[in-house]
């Protein structure tokens, strides 16, 4: 009943309004039901998926991996063609062999790495030893030269005192004076000269203070 309803006021509004029915018809047709979602069944699982699982879990022997520490020790570098040889001996995946190859080189890059900045730092260490040696032995080498500067400056005061008190620079004080005394009267070495400078007093004779006096005036 109401189907019919609909059908017939469909029909009178295309009679009616000819442009509104066309452009309501392709809506009414566009209208599609919701599309299912389909799952994977686990038997779709491609076979590159399986070999990756069983490439990853599978775990080298120790055979094996001597192997290919002995070809590794050859060349660090694989080749193609080396890659596929080691792969059908060692009965192992190309690229399983390719990886190991990879890591193993990573490892001793690390490894040279690491030994090179242990042998820089040791040169640094024992460059630092040297510096600190050799900045002691200058301190102690200008404690040494102060106190041979203060050792030498005690000496030259102690020529200087000494050469003031000396008994030669006395008696030649003393002679300066002698001279200086008795060059006035001619007296010579042989001190004959001593005569001029006293008178001869006749012996029992009788001279106050006054007449000696005069003699020498």
């Amino acid at each position: 009943m109401n189907h019919t309803m609909d059908d017939q006021n469909l029909a009178f509004i295309s009679q009616l309004y000819p442009d509104v029915y066309t452009q309501i018809l392709p809506q009414q047709g566009a209208v599609k039901p919701p599309k299912r979602r389909r799952k994977k069944s686990k038997g779709a699982v491609a076979t590159g998926d399986v070999s990756n699982c069983f490439f990853r879990k599978r775990k080298l022997t120790d055979e094996q991996v001597n192997m290919l520490e002995m070809s590794f020790g050859d060349e660090h570098k694989l080749e193609s063609e080396r890659k596929d040889r080691l792969a059908a001996e060692l009965g192992l995946d190309p690229r399983q062999v390719a990886v190991w190859f990879q890591n193993r080189r990573a490892r001793w890059k690390n490894k040279r790495l690491e030994e090179e900045y242990n042998k820089l730092k040791n040169s640094h260490d024992n460059v630092l030893g040297d510096k600190c040696r050799l900045e002691s032995e200058l301190l102690q080498l200008k404690e040494q030269l102060y106190d041979a500067e203060r050792e030498i400056q005690r000496l030259a005061e102690r020529v200087e005192r000494g050469s003031s008190n000396s008994p030669i620079s006395s008696s030649v004080s003393v002679e300066a004076n002698e001279t200086a005394f008795f060059g006035d009267y001619n007296v010579g070495d042989d001190g004959d000269d001593y005569d001029n400078l006293f008178y001869p007093v006749p012996e029992n004779t009788y001279m106050d203070g006054v007449e000696w006096a005069s003699l020498y005036i």
